[in-house]
């Protein structure tokens, strides 16, 4: 027996049933959730999972602008794009196949590694922003992207730059910065279980700083004697991390008590992450997603831009009290100056009290 099928449907997959048949028993001569798919728009972010989470306020531009185009994501981390996205590719020879034989109305591209512009250089597209490959070196497509580039290349102007890192990736592709705020789909629930205490405020401590930027790693015994201050205080200190920080964070949880699970997938750890009602981070990835979860925070930074942070309000940065002198490096290398060490356990818990009094005004 012959069928229909709509290939201009944006639900409308090819090699699996698409979810109103799933859900809804219809087939496409029939349905009425058909959407016509006006295009598709393609982003490759591969990078760091933060770097992906916090390019994700474009989608809220994308959904406004382009309402019935088809959105296209290729990331190594494609597990923490929101829902949204109806294509959530996952970094792979099939999946640059794939692209390379699909037609795009629009690909940005903000990855500046060679791969990334590479697969730039070869999709199908009407339009392009951001990066590409021109003669095997990574190129700018176009003026709009020529800022974020050069404060790449040069340290002089990376600390000269203005801008938050949403608003200069809007900059890179031309469109309007209102402020647009991370996407990310709601926390499930958390695979850990907090101590019975009523009323006890939560305090994430993400004790790490992965493992490139080692210049970003406040001191063991800081974070113990910041644990220590916390339960005095009567909170819940809940130990944050990955696989680097998960030995640090059992000596941690031994010695002082706290409360640490374990690392967990990302899904998994947003649900941990989304108990907190303030969380203290380095400039890693759990600040990326205690941001899209709306949780206050307080972030020790040193060797990055304080401008490029967009917190919404959310928190505040607290940094060394000297200017740090290895800006943008993997590790310190100045031997008489190590700037995290300036960074108290009193300056954090003080941030920490500040935020907890804006949740308390909020939930009051």
């Amino acid at each position: 027996m012959s069928q229909q099928w709509k290939t201009d449907c944006l639900h409308f997959v090819g090699h699996i049933p698409c979810k109103p048949h799933k859900h809804h028993g219809v087939h496409c001569s029939d349905c009425t959730y058909y959407r016509h798919r006006a295009g598709r728009i393609l982003i490759i972010k591969l990078g760091a999972t933060g770097d992906v989470i916090r390019t994700t306020p474009l989608l809220r531009h994308l959904m406004e602008a382009y309402p019935e185009h088809e959105l296209w994501w290729i990331s190594n981390t494609a597990e923490v794009l929101p829902s949204v996205v109806h294509q959530r590719i996952q970094w792979s020879l099939e999946s640059v196949l794939t692209l390379e034989s699909t037609p795009f109305d629009l690909v940005i591209n903000l990855d500046k590694d060679p791969h990334a512009c590479a697969l730039m250089s070869r999709v199908h597209a009407t339009e392009r922003r951001g990066y590409t490959m021109v003669d095997g070196v990574v190129t700018p497509v176009d003026d709009r992207a020529v800022p974020k580039f050069l404060t790449g290349l040069f340290d002089d102007v990376n600390q000269a730059n203005t801008l938050s890192y949403p608003e200069e990736i809007f900059h890179v592709c031309g469109f309007p910065w209102n402020s647009q705020r991370y996407l990310l789909d709601a926390a499930g629930p958390s695979p850990i279980t907090l101590p019975s205490r009523k009323g006890a405020a939560v305090i994430g401590l993400n004790t790490g700083c992965g493992d490139r930027w080692q210049a970003r790693e406040w001191p063991l015994e800081r974070w113990r004697e910041l644990i220590v201050d916390m339960m005095s205080r009567g909170y819940v200190p809940v130990l944050l991390g990955g696989p680097a920080e998960h030995d640090r964070n059992v000596a941690l949880a031994t010695t002082t008590g706290a409360t640490y699970g374990g690392t967990f997938r990302h899904r998994q750890f947003f649900g941990i992450v989304n108990m907190c009602d303030v969380v203290v981070t380095t400039v890693t990835m759990t600040l990326h997603a205690a941001l899209g979860l709306e949780k206050r925070v307080v972030v020790m930074n040193n060797i990055f831009n304080p401008a490029e942070f967009e917190l919404y309000g959310q928190g505040e940065l607290i940094q060394p009290e000297k200017p740090c002198t290895c800006f943008f490096k993997a590790e310190c290398t100045n031997p008489e100056y190590q700037c995290m060490t300036s960074i108290s356990v009193d300056d954090i818990a003080n941030a920490v009290e500040r935020q907890l009094a804006l949740v308390r005004a909020q939930t009051a």
